[in-house]
C-alpha cells in the first residue's frame, strides 16, 4: 500500500508564468494562475507547477561537480520535428550532436535540462 500519491512536480524558476507558458506549448497544456505559483494541467498527464525562486541559479549539464537536480523526459514521435518546435519556443540545445541516439538534451528557458525521447 502506498504511503502517498504524487501530487505535482514543481520547478523553481525566476518567472513562473513564462516557464509555464513554454511547457504549455510543448505539452499542449493549460496554464492556471499567475504570480509566485503557476500550475500547468496536461491532458492525460502529470501536472507541473512553477514556483518563483529569488536568486534562482540554473543547473549545469553536464557537470560532475554541479548537480543537474532533476530533468524531464518528454516522449515524442519524431525527434527532428520536436527539436525544431522546442528550439522555436526558446529551448537551448545541450547535447544534440549524436543523431544516432534515441534522445536529445535541451535546456528550457530557465535553464532546467529536459530530454526529447523517441517513443
Amino acid at each position: 500500500m502506498a504511503i502517498a500519491e504524487l501530487g505535482v512536480v514543481v520547478l523553481d524558476c525566476p518567472d513562473p508564468r513564462a516557464l509555464a507558458d513554454f511547457y504549455a506549448r510543448v505539452l499542449d497544456g493549460t496554464v492556471e494562475g499567475d504570480g509566485d505559483w503557476v500550475d500547468l494541467k496536461v491532458p492525460g498527464g502529470q501536472a507541473l507547477a512553477f514556483q518563483a525562486a529569488p536568486g534562482f541559479v540554473a543547473p549545469e549539464w553536464p557537470a560532475p561537480d554541479h548537480s543537474q537536480q532533476f530533468h524531464l523526459d518528454l516522449t515524442v514521435p519524431d525527434l527532428d520535428t520536436a527539436e525544431e518546435a522546442v528550439l522555436a519556443l526558446g529551448a537551448k540545445p545541450l547535447d544534440t550532436d549524436d543523431r544516432s541516439r534515441t534522445f536529445r538534451v535541451y535546456a528550457d528557458p530557465a535553464g532546467h535540462p529536459f530530454c526529447l525521447c523517441a517513443c
